[in-house]
């Protein structure tokens, strides 16, 4: 933890009121730095503003003033160098587990061959436990493998940050405390930059 990794500086995000008179603030001039190596977890309730903040550090959606600088760079827009995982899996469910994994593998990688891809996205379905459901669709899935698909679909692109939006919430108690401790333990492996909201 040397340095800030990122550095969120008077970030506020408006949205037009719905009768067209005026703005509804979400939240406003919001300052906070996190170190490299760092998991940071911003904890609110419902509405609050969290997965907004998220979103515009993620580069999905952007602020109505102020800045964010992650790794050095000034976020306006997506980066394979932010990883996002999810509330929902966001999978396709045309493609394996396997192919989910392979696409996001060749999207940081595209020189690479298909045998390569191949190898690194089954090292990261080794790692949450699902190298033996591989070649399974996400209907064939259960909500918390599905939930694995995409945490190791993230993780293989191994990315400076990784975001993660409430990634448990759907998910039964047994199954969401076996998932944490399997992302903390990863984590702690990379000491990845890690951001989560809860």
């Amino acid at each position: 933890m040397t340095s800030n990794h990122i550095s969120v500086q008077g970030l506020s995000r408006r949205f037009p009121d719905p009768t067209g008179k005026g703005e509804t603030v979400v939240f406003d001039n919001v300052w906070f730095d996190v170190a490299e190596g760092e998991f940071f977890c911003v904890i609110g309730h419902s509405g609050c503003g969290k997965s907004t903040i998220l979103n515009i550090l993620a580069g999905l959606d952007r602020p109505s003033g102020g800045t964010i600088v992650a790794g050095g760079v000034h976020v306006d827009g997506p980066s394979l160098d932010r990883a996002v995982i999810f509330q929902g899996h966001a999978l396709m469910p045309w493609l394996t587990a396997l192919q989910n994994v392979e696409l996001a593998v060749t999207s940081r990688n595209p020189d690479w061959s298909r045998a390569q891809a191949r190898e690194h996205a089954m090292k990261f379905l080794g790692l949450v436990h699902l190298d033996h459901a591989a070649h399974k669709k996400p209907s064939q899935l259960s909500g918390g493998m599905k939930q694995r698909v995409g945490i190791a679909r993230a993780l293989s692109l191994e990315p400076k940050i990784l975001l993660m939006d409430e990634p448990f919430s759907a998910l039964d108690a047994l199954t969401r405390g076996s998932l944490q401790d399997e992302v903390l333990e990863m984590r702690a492996r990379t000491q990845q930059t890690t951001f989560k909201i809860t």
